[in-house]
């Protein structure tokens, strides 16, 4: 693959003026991040029903963001036992209202499922105001960023055989080396800076699952694109198409980060 600068630097700009705000939102927690996880939650449920359902997006969106809110609010309130309930009764919700408008009923059920998990696992990771809380969501953001920009870099430069050509026809072994790579080092590097209850070593092996997840999102979503006959997601952010495109790959690793932390905190570790 050749080295697309403009492309890249399309990609660094989106991040610049993108990413502060996150940062912010995840720094402080509370009802600033549940702002952004709600805010978060509308435009994806918006792009995943104009990609699944474009005729009829208004009523797939409406069915998708219903559960996808009440799952998120419930895990704000500190009950996740019922946030992983309510996204259930959410999918099923949602499926029989498309049906009942001449929507594809798994489509809309999938949709909450899909996006709902690990926007409550997010949710749970940050812990409201913990210190802990923020150590772990940093991490789930930085290893799947890490892992998502270095693959892109290394296959852009390096090129070589492709991953999986079928549904992803620009991603490489190189990249894919490269990415595992970056999140095992990332990851290393916040078990020993970070409050996680964890040293260099485990975090290395958090790094290099929650970077192979990274990898299995960024695909998944690849396939899910080509079901549904669409190239991007949305249009959202300039050099990635839409939300969704640039958070497949986090919203796979924040699901490995956080059976990284329901383990530390099963054996007695830092919560």
């Amino acid at each position: 693959m050749a080295f697309r600068a403009r492309d890249i630097g399309l990609r660094a700009a989106s991040a610049i003026v993108l990413a502060p705000a996150a940062v912010l939102a995840i720094w402080a927690g509370g009802l600033w991040f549940l702002a952004l996880m709600l805010l978060a939650c509308a435009l994806l449920a918006v792009e995943w029903a104009m990609m699944s359902a474009a005729r009829a997006w208004r009523v797939m969106a409406g069915a998708v963001a219903f559960g996808l809110v009440a799952g998120v609010v419930a895990a704000h309130a500190g009950q996740l036992s019922l946030a992983l309930v309510m996204l259930v009764f959410g999918a099923v919700a949602a499926g029989l209202f498309a049906r009942n408008r001449g929507q594809e009923a798994l489509d809309a059920a999938y949709g909450v499922l899909y996006l709902g998990w690990p926007a409550v696992l997010l949710i749970w990771l940050r812990d409201v105001d913990t210190a802990s809380g923020l150590a772990w969501t940093v991490s789930a953001f930085a290893i799947a960023w890490a892992s998502d920009i270095m693959a892109y870099l290394v296959g852009s430069l390096v090129g070589g055989p492709k991953l999986w050509p079928r549904f992803s026809p620009n991603k490489t072994w190189s990249g894919f080396i490269g990415g595992l790579a970056a999140g095992t080092a990332a990851g290393a590097a916040l078990g020993t800076f970070l409050d996680m209850g964890i040293g260099p070593w485990w975090g290395a092996a958090l790094g290099l699952a929650a970077a192979l997840a990274t990898m299995a999102g960024d695909l998944w979503e690849s396939a899910l694109k080509r079901r549904y006959g669409v190239k991007d997601a949305g249009k959202l952010i300039p050099g990635h198409g839409g939300l969704l495109d640039r958070v497949d790959g986090l919203m796979f690793a924040v699901v490995v980060v956080a059976c990284g932390r329901l383990i530390v905190v099963m054996t007695g570790g830092a919560a």
